[in-house]
């Protein structure tokens, strides 16, 4: 609420009412005119009150009455009443309502109140509230007020003297304000000011305003008290000190600067007052006042004194530092003075005050560079700046001189205020002590333990250079005493402005002086870096004599008063573990941070010194890089360490040579670095490392200036022995090659191919270290370029690829492996964007990996790359081909120009081309690697390639693809497998084949020959057409045949049996594969489906070759006309006779070779060839007969039955048996076998279709095919090679097993059969005896019968030799004039013969069942006689017909095995045969006529020994029965009489049917003789004889009535 307000001016009269009240009150009984006039008081406010509107200022008009009573109430000087009367009129004062007579009135009252003693506080607080509250008071009122507050601070009371002071000092400072305030009213108006005069005693300066005035006088009066002279205008002074005056003119100087400058009286007042009294009062003899109560009797002593010294000092300071301009000549001379009071002679404390003002004026550098100016510049004049230089630097240096015991006393003074710049000395550091003035020593001091003597230093001219040494000396030692940390803040500040400085002006000595300094400051003691290596000498004692004196100094250990901070490794080789950093250590490094920061532009050469101090923040990175040992920096550390690092960030503001200097000094400390690292286990410093990195990423974009330099050095340190030096050199230049590359440079690098090959050639230089890690390093460098940048590398590429190439066997697994992990990248992702001419690089680099012997999968899988990349040929092919003739063109332009032939490798063939003839060239390579699975891997691809992508080729090229590719493949491959091969089998020391599980390197290059030859086999098969026009196709087909034929004889199986697939493959039929076939199908390997046809259905002579890609679908588009699709007759190309016949040659010489049986059994090495071998070798020949079936000669033929026979003569080894054989008891022929039987029947059909001159071969067939079927009881010999049977070879032992040559005979047989049916009345199978040759062959297995190694072998040779005769009997019959088949009769009847009664015993174990059928099998035998040869009796020699009739007879009487048991007996006895015999000789004797005598004879003969025979065995068994009692005869005897019995039965039948004219009279008379013995047999005991009785006894009932004879001429 303000004072005017209506309230505030009804509760002022209310109070003021209240207040007359109780004045009055209190007065009414001691002082009746102070309540009078209190009371009218009252009545004169309410009258105010009622007639005014404007109260306050009718108040202000009568105030002088209003103040009335109060007044009166103060003159009481009672103290209640007083106090009263004050508050009352203070509360008036503060609303204004007090005018200038009032006010005087006041103040007269307050003076007798001071002059009495009374209520001294509420005097001045009354002053006080009046003369701030208005302006009222003025000129006489006003010096008298000031005055009474001047003579209250001279009480007896403190409380009243401080309260008093300060009064003082508020309304000095009021009446200057008033001015202040007083001028800014009146700053518009210009007024005419009169000329200054002289210096005049005046109390007032009539120019001047009322408040100016005011404050002129009043400051013109301090001036003359303290000057110790009477004042003009503060009349009543009494006493002063000289001590409050200046304090007071130093307020009024420093708080109103503006007055005296802007108002010359008051100018004129400084000049010629203040000037005059301050160097009056520095003179040696001062006169001032001790604060005596006499005002004129200061007593002069001979020392300065502090407090006015002290105050003084402030007061030229405050006039240095406002007025300078005003008094330049003044201010020369308190600035020599203030120099002179800080000589060493000077007292402490002098000195020390002195000091801070000379910090005073040295923080503002605008009074500096004038005294410079004004000074040190202009001739003739005192060098103000250098002596404040010299005097600080010798007053620094003289606090480090501590004097001995003896003078420790000379100290005196009290140690004053002190301001920050003081350093130290003050609070009680080091030296605070002050040295007595007698002692002069010459200005030294010790910094770290070394002796410096001080050198004044005068140099004209530049202020820098006037300075540094001192400065240099001082803030060395002052930072290294200082254990204040704003004191060490302020001198470092210092330090690095010097440092600053040098460097902007050009001195390198002192600059690198200043930051030696600093840098030694950031280090602990005695810590050595050798940049920082001081020549100063180093003394060894602690205490000197100086001039005779005894001075000791204090060394500042870290251990006594500094606190440890951080630990960190020491960077060089330094004696102690670790290096410990203090606070004080810490806070250097943040100066010298903030130096390299803010004036790295001016270090030149200095960086070396800042960074190699630097490096301590930053050591080795490692767990114990910094162990922090008290919390008090633990926020500093990682804050500074951030500041280190954008230190080199900030590098990208330097100038290019400030950052060679700083690129320079970051090498030079590396070298130290590294010189420390060789042959020491300590962790290196890697900071120069780490910080080189960091400056170039951020000058990326002017990289090209500091490239060579900063690489250079990299790659130096990347062959640095000590792996962590290594392996950060590593990390750095790998980051700055990936930056540089990524950076977007202007002009972007696929414009400036200079920049890109610069950036990319210290990679590339990487390969040259021998060290793992690096080229590991480099290696993932080029994996990430790669991943980031490998669409624009362009012209780097051979650069990148020769770093991805460059792998040798000796670097390890995960070298090879990264480097392969870049490779695969490329092939996946880059082949599009490289120009065309590094494919070829591609490929090598590709095939390299595929090389190197370390690991086996890259090896594999960079196969498969190199297949990558010819599939990306192909499909890229036209863009290749134009890219690649632009580059031949310039190249070749290149070369004429130069007068050279242009050379690359394969070069007549077209760019293209070539780049295909160097893959298959690394494929082929790789083909012979000393690895099967790379050569595998390698044989597929190549030949799937060629197969894939050869119609890109041009027919010339073809040329050089077959004989420098495939061929010389195929030659390497032979050698190496050979060799192989032979070295194995001498060391398996056995006298058979070594297994191939057994014999590893043989088996691997076998397989490998297997892989080679099927390739090249299935190009010529599949590329027959492109082939054929090649003009030297021939010998090229000669020489494939020459590798076929070569590796079909090679004593591997495995080898020798793909040899044929390949023989099969070029002949253009596969067969399918069986499954005994365990050689893996090499073409199935290669991933071709192989396709299957049956030779046997292949017969026509048009049969559709097999081709896997058809002519049309040719990139006809690619080689334009030339790789037309053939005319269709082309297909008889194929036919070329010379073609066939050279294969035809190549079987022959390999099967005669492959089955020409050992010599003897000496040669107990020698190689017998496998049965799928053989199988897949005759397999060929259908096929291949096809071809030359037009020439084929009887001499072929000769030729192929020997191959034949010998291919099915060779036996197996008894480990491989199990596998190809069937069990024994099946009759099932192997795969060898069955393909021996279809080329005879290949062969057989050819003749049967062919012409009729073909015909005369049917003998041989059948010549070949019976030599066979004897192989049933005969088996071949294969040399003289000892063979087991099948059935008792042991599986586990290496010996030889015949085959079951059962089955093929059999079959051979069937097919004789077969082929007999259809030829039997061929001209040349009637003349060669065919017929006879197969009954004889056929005779050996039905005489053996049971003997038969099979059983069904003589069972066959039954059925067939029935099937052949009823075939062959009309035939012979029919030729019999001709005598051709003469020869054949004797051995039909030796066959029959020896069948029939053949010597071999039937087996125990043959049952009832099957003896039957074999008798019914001879049984069928004689049928066929009875029914083929005996009715033709007349056509047929005499001769066999008697042979046949005897052997009827002898099966008729059966003379049975004793063997037999009795239950068998009716069986065994061949009962059915006989009767059969004995039918059959009846039949023959009684059916016809007789049409000779002698076969009648035969008959006759027949029966009659028939009978005879049986008559004698009827005798004889009754003869036997009654001497046997009741024992029964030999079982074999009752089976005789049973059968003799049934003999006659079957007689009296035969003789019953017969026609009675056909049966002799001596035939009769010979049956019935037999009735009588019949009758004796009647008393057997066997029931067998008396059935068999009953049924011979019951035909001749027919006897019992004579026959009706027929009336023969006349007689009955």
């Amino acid at each position: 609420m303000s004072t005017s307000s209506p309230e505030a001016v009804k509760k002022l009269l209310e109070n003021m009412q209240t207040d007359l009240r109780s004045l009055s009150m209190e007065c009414k009984k001691k002082f009746p005119p102070v309540k009078e006039a209190a009371e009218s008081g009252i009545v004169k406010i309410k009258t105010i009150a009622a007639r005014n509107t404007d109260i306050l200022a009718a108040l202000k008009e009568n105030s002088s009455e209003v103040v009335q009573p109060f007044l009166m109430g103060c003159g009481t000087k009672e103290p209640k009443i007083t106090q009263l009367c004050l508050a009352a009129i203070q509360r008036l004062m503060s609303h204004e309502v007090v005018s200038e007579a009032a006010a005087g009135n006041i103040i007269n009252m307050l003076w007798q109140l001071m002059e009495n003693g009374l209520e001294e506080l509420k005097l001045l607080q009354t002053v006080l509230v009046l003369l701030t509250t208005n302006t009222v008071v003025h000129d006489e009122v006003l010096s008298k007020a000031i005055v009474l507050c001047f003579r209250l601070h001279f009480t007896k009371d403190n409380i009243t003297n401080n309260t008093a002071a300060a009064t003082v000092r508020q309304v000095v400072t009021v009446v200057f304000e008033r001015m202040v305030a007083e001028d800014e009213r009146f700053e518009g108006i210009v007024e005419q000011p009169p000329p200054v005069q002289g210096n005049t005693n005046r109390r007032s300066v009539s120019t001047l305003r009322p408040s100016a005035k005011d404050a002129y006088m009043l400051f013109q009066d301090l001036c003359q008290l303290v000057n110790a002279d009477a004042p003009y205008w503060l009349v009543g002074m009494t006493e002063m000190t000289r001590t409050f005056g200046l304090e007071l003119l130093e307020s009024v100087l420093n708080d109103f600067p503006g007055v005296f400058l802007q108002h010359q009286e008051f100018s004129f007042l400084l000049k010629e007052r203040v000037c005059p009294l301050v160097i009056k009062l520095f003179s040696p003899n001062i006169k001032f006042r001790q604060g005596s109560s006499s005002a004129a009797s200061p007593a002069p002593v001979e020392k300065p004194y502090f407090p006015i010294c002290m105050r003084l000092l402030r007061v030229v300071s405050v006039l240095i530092k406002h007025f300078y301009s005003l008094l330049v000549t003044e201010c020369e001379i308190f600035l020599s003075l203030l120099v002179k009071f800080l000589d060493g002679e000077k007292p402490q404390w002098l000195r020390a005050v002195a000091v801070e003002s000379v910090h005073r004026l040295c923080v503002q550098p605008h009074l500096l560079r004038s005294f410079c100016q004004s000074y040190d510049m202009k001739q003739h004049s005192t060098k103000v700046f250098r002596d404040i230089v010299n005097a600080l630097g010798s007053f620094i240096q003289s606090l480090f001189i501590v004097p001995n015991a003896s003078n420790a006393a000379a100290v005196s003074a009290p140690a004053g205020g002190s301001g920050s710049g003081t350093q130290g000395a003050a609070q009680g550091g080091p030296g605070a002590g002050g040295v007595s003035g007698a002692l002069t020593t010459q200005a030294a001091f010790e910094y770290r333990g070394t002796w410096i003597p001080l050198m004044t230093v005068s140099v004209q001219g530049n202020i820098a250079s006037s300075c540094n040494l001192i400065s240099r000396q001082c803030f060395a030692s002052a930072c290294v005493r200082s254990t204040d940390e704003t004191a060490t803040e302020n001198i470092l500040k210092a330090e690095l402005t010097m440092a600053s400085l040098c460097g902007r002006l050009g001195l390198v000595t002192p600059r690198d002086a200043f930051i030696t300094a600093i840098c030694k400051a950031s280090l602990p003691p005695h810590y050595a870096l050798t940049v920082l290596s001081s020549n100063a000498a180093n003394l060894s004692s602690k205490a000197y004599s100086i001039q005779g004196q005894s001075v000791q100094i204090i060394s500042p250990s870290s251990e006594s008063h500094q606190q440890v901070v951080a630990v960190g490794q020491p960077l060089t080789a330094q004696p102690q573990g670790t290096v410990v950093l203090t606070a004080k250590n810490i806070q250097c490094m943040r100066t010298l941070l903030n130096l390299a920061h803010c004036h790295g532009a001016v270090l030149g050469t200095s960086w070396q010194l800042v960074l190699a101090t630097l490096q301590v923040l930053q050591p080795p990175r490692t767990t114990h890089s910094l162990k922090v040992l008290t919390t008090a920096v633990m926020t500093d550390l990682p804050v500074i360490s951030n500041i280190l690092s954008r230190l080199f960030e900030s590098s990208q503001y330097l100038d290019d040579v400030s950052l060679h200097h700083l690129i320079n000094a970051l090498c030079s400390l590396s070298l130290e670095a590294m010189e420390m690292a060789y042959g020491n286990n300590k962790e290196p410093s890697l900071f120069a490392v780490a910080k080189l990195l960091e400056t170039g990423l951020v000058n990326m974009d002017r990289i090209e200036i500091l490239w060579r330099p900063l690489t250079g050095h990299l790659l130096e340190v990347c062959q640095h022995p000590n792996s962590r030096m290594r392996e950060w050199g590593a990390e750095a230049l790998t980051a700055l090659i990936k930056a540089g590359l990524a950076y977007k440079h202007d002009p972007p690098l696929a414009q400036n191919q200079r920049l890109q090959l610069l950036l990319l050639n210290p990679l590339k230089e990487l390969s040259n270290v021998l060290q793992a890690d690096i080229r590991q390093k480099q290696l993932e460098s080029v994996l990430q370029i790669l991943q980031s940048q490998g669409d624009c590398l362009g012209p780097g590429w051979p650069l990148v690829l020769g770093v991805i190439g460059a792998i040798r066997n000796d670097q390890g697994e995960s070298l090879i492996r990264t480097a392969f992990q870049c490779l695969q990248l490329v092939v996946t992702d880059f082949l599009p964007t490289m120009p065309c001419t590094c494919l070829q690089i591609v490929v090598d680099v590709a095939g390299s990996f595929g090389l190197q012997n370390q690991e086996l999968n890259i090896s594999l899988t960079s196969i498969g790359l190199l297949w990558n990349i010819s599939d990306y040929f192909f499909q890229r092919g036209e863009a290749i081909t134009q890219e690649l003739e632009r580059e031949e063109e310039a190249l070749q332009k290149q070369a004429q120009e130069k007068g050279e032939t242009l050379n690359r490798p394969f070069h007549p063939a077209p760019p293209f081309d070539c780049l295909w003839l160097c893959l298959y060239a690394k494929l082929g390579e790789l083909c012979v690697d000393p690895r099967p699975a790379v050569r595998k891997s390698a044989g597929q691809t190549l030949f799937s390639t060629i197969a894939a992508h050869g119609t890109l080729l041009q027919q010339p090229t073809w040329h050089i693809v077959v004989w420098k590719v495939l061929f010389q493949l195929l030659d390497c491959v032979r050698t190496s497998s050979t060799t192989a091969d032979k070295e194995k089998i001498e060391s398996g020391g056995g006298n058979i084949l070594i297994h191939h599980s057994r014999d590893t390197a043989e088996k691997q290059w076998a397989e490998t020959w297997v892989l080679t030859l099927a390739g090249v086999a299935r190009i010529f098969n599949t590329r027959r057409y492109l082939l054929q026009q090649l003009s030297d196709f021939f010998e090229a087909w000669e020489v494939l045949l020459n590798h076929i034929q070569s590796a079909a004889l090679s004593k591997n199986n495995e080898v020798s049996l793909a040899a044929l697939k390949s023989f099969q493959e070029i002949l253009q039929i596969v067969t399918p594969v069986k499954d005994s076939d365990k050689a893996g199908d090499a073409l199935a390997a290669m991933g071709v489906p192989p396709v299957l046809i049956d030779p046997l259905s292949a017969s026509g002579p048009g049969r559709p070759l097999v081709r896997s890609d058809s002519l049309v679908e040719r990139l006809t588009r690619y080689n334009g006309a030339e790789m037309q699709a053939p005319p269709p007759g082309e297909e008889s190309a194929l036919e070329d006779s010379a073609l066939w016949w050279s294969a035809w040659n190549t079987w022959y010489r390999t099967g005669t070779d492959s089955t020409r049986p050992p010599s003897g059994p000496a040669e107990k090495f020698s190689f017998i060839p496998s049965q799928p071998f053989l199988t897949a070798l005759i397999q060929i020949f259908p096929a291949l007969y096809q071809h030359i079936k037009a020439n084929f000669s009887m001499e072929d033929l000769k030729k192929l039955g020997v191959i034949l026979h010998g291919a099915v003569s060779v036996p197996i080894s008894s480990d491989a048996s199990p596998f190809i054989l069937p069990s024994y008891t099946e009759a099932v022929l192997t795969s060898l076998q069955e393909a021996v039987l279809t080329a005879l029947d290949v062969l057989q059909k050819a003749i049967c279709v062919g012409p009729e001159n073909l015909q005369v071969m049917y003998p041989a067939i059948f010549e070949q095919l019976l030599l066979f079927v004897e192989f049933s009881c005969k088996p071949p010999q294969y040399g003289r090679m000892e063979t087991k049977h099948v059935a008792n070879a042991k599986y586990n032992q290496a010996e030889w097993v015949a085959l079951n040559y059962v089955p093929f005979a059999e079959r051979s047989l069937e097919v004789v059969v077969d082929l007999y049916h259809k030829t039997a009345c061929h001209k040349a199978v009637i003349n060669e005896k065919v017929l006879q040759n197969i009954i004889k062959t056929l005779r050996m297995p039905l005489g053996l019968k049971y003997a038969c190694p099979s059983e069904s072998t003589w069972k066959l040779a039954v059925s067939s030799l029935l099937k052949v005769l009823s075939i062959g009997l009309p035939v012979a019959r029919q030729h019999a004039s001709s005598g051709r088949f003469d020869t054949m009769w004797p051995e039909l009847a030796n066959a029959f013969e020896d069948f029939l009664f053949t010597k071999s015993v039937p087996p125990d174990n043959l049952s009832i069942q099957e003896f039957q059928k074999n008798e019914a099998v001879d049984v069928e035998v004689v049928q066929l006689i009875s029914t083929e040869i005996l009715p033709f009796a007349n056509f047929i020699p005499k001769d066999f017909v008697g042979q046949i009739m005897a052997m009827l007879n002898k099966g008729s009487i059966h003379s049975q095995s004793p063997s037999f048991t009795e239950a068998e007996i009716d069986v065994r006895m061949r009962e059915e045969f006989s009767k059969v015999c004995f039918e059959t000789l009846l039949q023959f004797s009684f059916s016809n006529k007789v049409s000779t005598p002698q076969e009648g004879y035969i008959s006759r003969m027949a029966l009659s020994v028939l009978l005879k025979r049986s008559q004698d065995v009827l005798r004889r068994y009754v003869d036997d029965e009654r001497l046997s009692g009741r024992c029964p005869l030999p079982r074999q005897q009752v089976t005789e009489i049973i059968f003799v019995l049934k003999a006659i039965s079957t007689l009296m039948d035969s003789l019953k049917k017969t026609q009675p004219e056909n049966v002799d009279g001596n035939t009769w008379a010979q049956v019935i003789a037999l009735y009588p013995t019949l009758v004796e047999c009647i008393t057997c005991s066997s029931s067998e004889v008396s059935a068999a009785l009953k049924e011979a006894l019951g035909p001749f009932k027919d006897f019992m009535q004579p026959p009706i004879s027929k009336v023969q001429n006349g007689e009955s």
